[in-house]
């Protein structure tokens, strides 16, 4: 294939797609690179770029040093000489990351299997495709870039003699600027599981000369580093470092993108560090990174899922890794609600003592370098610091350096991620014997003097509370007392009993830490998991205090990041099982009243994502309403609020009506609309019905004639003059007074809060799409192709909630199809996987478009003028034609 014209909206100034020039390409020959290997559209040589951006090949080092790993391929295209053992050892010593990718390769020979040490190594190993196994010819199909009015670039991907398309990975983006990145291989997908795969940039190979042989296994996937992405299925994952090595190695790359957490830590009230008892989460589920390693979401049916995110201040991601970087969907979810994340560093017997011993027993700079690269880790994927776990006995040298360590560890992430926190786990004592205290006391205290906090262990009695709190003093609430819900050991109370554990913590006014709250999903079973699930934290609820929303706007539509269908405005968009928790939106309080009112989560029916929230109670005899709490708020009113509601009534009794209150903070200064117009200050409100926006306001207009499929849509405005907001309910009431009391049951598909200021301001523009990683395959039909491609684009931080990724359909004839979704993004960059396209015949030209629409905070819609839109258009070149199109 080789370049036709790409066109992209959203991108100013002038087209960015170069000409490939011969003397970029990472091949012996003139006409192009290897099939699998570098290939850089630009007219500089991406060997020498002292910056990241311009030399980047498979090692992690900087600039220049990564670019020197394929500088040996451009001899030739079988491997160079083989160098010595002992050179071998002075580029993995010295050589920072490229030296160590070079040495693996240089390992692997000219075969290019080599497992290579390190993860650098085992990339660059990988990169050496082939040797000699399987041959590709040239033939072709071309593929064009570029932007605006058809800016061609003579970049061509060759097609083999059986057939097989050869793929590219990595190069520079098109229809836009990119440096050489690596970057992961795309899959053939199913069209169950989508994963966007990973950073740009990728040009597409040359075709070699009619005759020309070169090495490629057919059956190969394109190189990638197995940490960043599913070996079998090439999908982006999130990962952890195992052993010391891994861990000091590590640094930034640029597969790391999809890894990095895309949702700023939401403003919370009151602040984590005020002075209140707070509630910890440990998140320990079979060993850690299943179906939640997928970054951009799984098939998986009944997963599990976290969602009472008001109840809780820290969650704590575990596993038994060395280093546990907590998956990125965690963070997001997380994050959105108020809620801190931790990972984990853990060191267990013998072989967790040996690891102590090698950066504790020795000089300073070897637990500093530890420490720092520990902060440097949780700042590049913005999670926000550790849990700290050593269970092994500690050498008297180690157990000596260890209070410093946890201090500098500490300083670190306090300085690198703002608000971050480091906890130690009540594990070894001050004389290095491992030895649970279940307390704090004089044996462990120091190691909780050195850090933000202490995480006890799970089989104390009450006299353990009381002498903690004593000897902790003024830090009570830095003390996270475990409560272990499997109720290993001689503990209070686990499982549903879990309360009679909390009641004691609460009691003496420290903080709490709930581990392996999934029992009720690995214990109780799958399929009623969400009904237990409420069940275990509605028992809890007494004992948990919640945090306040601060921040407008507020907008939901309850989706828990999971379902059994994918709804859109009411009905279904897209049926069958999905998870992915990067998609969860803001959760609610979920209050509960035995026997007045219950609040779950329904997955049959929803507005947008998975699912809805569903509210059944009844309305006493004797009253007319009830209001039903589903988000405290602290935070100043603007002048002018605008809000809606999406519901839809169930049942047989639907003699009911529902509707937004907002109460206020007391305040003999808040009033109402006009001030002179209330005599008494009130701090219930009643937004007044709009039946039609103000107008001007096409966007809110828009919205509220929007309700559809069962689904009712309501908009209210709200004036008010110096009041602070407090809670946010829905109000159902009865439609004729009536002595019986009255049943209810209604889903509640979005509620939104809204500064008018902000619904008046223009939206941004989707700006610089570009496509990047492409990766040509065989069809699922002799008439078609498969494409795996990368998009990147640029938008303002902190404006949209997600974006909705859409295929136009690719055609090789006239005429206009379906836009067709093929996913959620939820940061700057998506990977669609194995796109079918029509083959074109020869002397052809077809034509695929892309769409990125943003999907804003407050969720009003944006005008499809500006969302991103790419069109690549590819072709098959007419017989005899050369690779230049002549």
């Amino acid at each position: 294939m080789s370049a036709a014209s790409t066109h992209s909206s959203g991108t100013r100034g002038p087209a960015a797609g170069h000409t490939a020039h011969p003397g970029t390409h990472v091949a012996s020959w003139d006409t192009g690179p290897i099939p699998g290997h570098t290939s850089a559209a630009s007219t500089h040589s991406p060997y020498r770029g002292a910056s990241p951006g311009q030399g980047r090949a498979l090692g992690p080092g900087p600039g220049a040093g990564r670019a020197e790993l394929l500088r040996p391929r451009l001899r030739q295209s079988g491997a160079g000489p083989r160098r010595t053992a002992a050179e071998r050892r002075r580029w993995w010593r010295h050589g920072g990351g490229a030296g160590r990718a070079r040495a693996a390769r240089e390992e692997a020979g000219g075969r290019g299997r080599g497992a290579g040490r390190g993860g650098a190594g085992r990339a660059a190993a990988a990169a050496e495709v082939g040797g000699g196994i399987g041959t590709w010819t040239g033939a072709g199909i071309r593929i064009g870039t570029g932007i605006g009015a058809g800016l061609g670039a003579a970049i061509e991907l060759g097609a083999g003699l059986d057939g097989r398309w050869p793929r590219c990975w990595p190069g520079p983006a098109l229809g836009g600027s990119g440096a050489v990145r690596p970057s992961p291989p795309a899959r053939a997908a199913s069209s169950r599981r989508r994963s966007p795969g990973a950073p740009p940039s990728c040009t597409i190979p040359s075709a070699p000369p009619p005759g020309r042989r070169f090495p490629l296994t057919p059956s190969s996937v394109p190189p990638a580093p197995a940490r960043h992405f599913d070996t079998k299925t090439t999908e982006p994952v999130s990962f952890f470092l195992s052993g010391l090595e891994e861990l000091l190695s590590w640094q930034p790359d640029g597969n790391d993108d999809f890894n990095v957490c895309a949702v700023q830590l939401a403003k919370r009230q009151p602040p984590l560090h005020s002075k209140r008892p707070r509630t910890l989460v440990c998140h320990d589920m079979r060993g850690g990174y299943l179906e939640d390693r997928f970054i951009q979401g799984s098939a998986t049916r009944n997963p599990y899922v976290f969602y009472h995110w008001r109840y809780i201040d820290i969650f704590v991601y575990f596993s038994h890794r060395t280093v546990t970087i907590p998956p990125v969907c965690w963070t997001n979810a997380a994050h959105r609600n108020g809620v801190l994340v931790l990972g984990t560093f853990i060191t267990e017997w013998t072989d967790g003592e040996k690891l102590c011993e090698s950066f504790l027993a020795g000089g300073e700079g070897a637990s500093r370098a530890v420490s720092e690269q520990l902060a440097r880790i949780a700042q590049h994927y913005r999670f926000d610091g550790w849990l700290v776990n050593m269970e092994n006995t500690l050498s008297a040298a180690a157990v000596k350096n260890l209070p410093p360590f946890l201090q500098h560890l500490t300083a670190q992430v306090h300085s690198a991620v703002p608000g971050g926190l480091v906890i130690w786990y009540d594990s070894v004592l001050q004389n290095g014997v491992l030895k649970w205290q279940n307390e704090l006391n004089q044996d462990n205290r120091v190691f909780f003097d050195a850090c933000d906090g202490l995480f006890t262990n799970y089989n104390w009695k009450e006299e353990h509370l009381e002498r903690t709190r004593a000897l902790a003093g003024p830090r009570q609430t830095d003390v996270y007392v475990g409560i272990d819900v499997f109720a290993r050991g001689d503990v209070i109370g686990g499982g549903f009993d879990t309360n009679k554990s909390l009641r004691l913590i609460r009691q003496h006014g420290l903080s709490a830490a709930i581990f392996a709250p999934g029992w009720v999903y690995e214990h109780l079973g799958e399929e009623n998991f969400l009904h237990n699930e409420n069940k275990f934290w509605g028992l809890l609820s007494e004992y948990l205090l919640t945090h306040s929303i601060c921040t407008l706007p507020l907008a939901t539509s309850f989706s828990l990041g999971m379902g059994t269908s994918r709804f859109l405005d009411g009905k279904v968009e897209e049926a069958g099982p999905w998870c992915d928790l990067s998609a969860q939106e803001i959760q609610p309080l979920y209050p509960e009243h035995e026997g007045r009112l219950s609040t779950s989560c329904c997955l049959q029916d929803a507005w947008c994502g998975g699912s809805s929230l569903r509210l059944q109670g009844i309305i006493p005899a004797g009253e007319e309403r009830v209001a039903i709490r589903l988000f405290s708020l602290q935070m100043p009113a603007p002048p002018k609020l605008f809000l809606t509601l999406l519901y839809k009534l169930e049942g047989p009794h639907t003699e009911f009506t529902v509707a937004l209150e907002l109460t206020t903070w007391d305040s003999g200064s808040c009033h109402e609309g006009n001030v002179t117009s209330l005599p008494e200050p009130s701090n219930r409100h009643h937004p007044r019905f709009l039946p039609a926006p103000p107008p001007g306001l096409a966007k809110l207009l828009a919205s509220c004639n929007r309700g559809s499929n069962g689904w009712t849509s309501r908009c209210y405005e709200l004036d008010l003059q110096g009041c602070s907001l407090q809670d946010l309910s829905l109000l159902v009431s009865r439609q004729q007074p009536s002595p019986q009391e009255m049943p209810f049951s209604c889903l509640l598909g979005e509620v939104r809060v809204l500064d008018a200021a902000s619904v008046a301001a223009a939206p941004p523009q989707v700006q610089n799409l570009l496509a990047s990683q492409l990766w040509w395959q065989e069809g699922p039909t002799a008439e078609q192709l498969s494409l795996s491609l990368t998009l990147r684009w640029a938008f303002p931080p902190g404006q949209a909630g997600w974006f909705r990724i859409f295929s136009q359909g690719a055609r090789c004839r006239q005429g206009q199809t379906a836009p067709r979704l093929l996913g959620l993004a939820h940061a700057c960059l998506y990977r669609a996987v194995g796109l079918a396209v029509p083959r074109p015949a020869a002397g052809q030209s077809c034509r695929l478009e892309l769409l990125v629409e943003p999907v804003l905070r407050n969720e009003l819609p944006v005008d499809p003028q500006l969302w991103g839109r790419l069109v690549l258009v590819y072709s098959a070149p007419a017989p005899g034609t050369g690779r230049d199109g002549h």
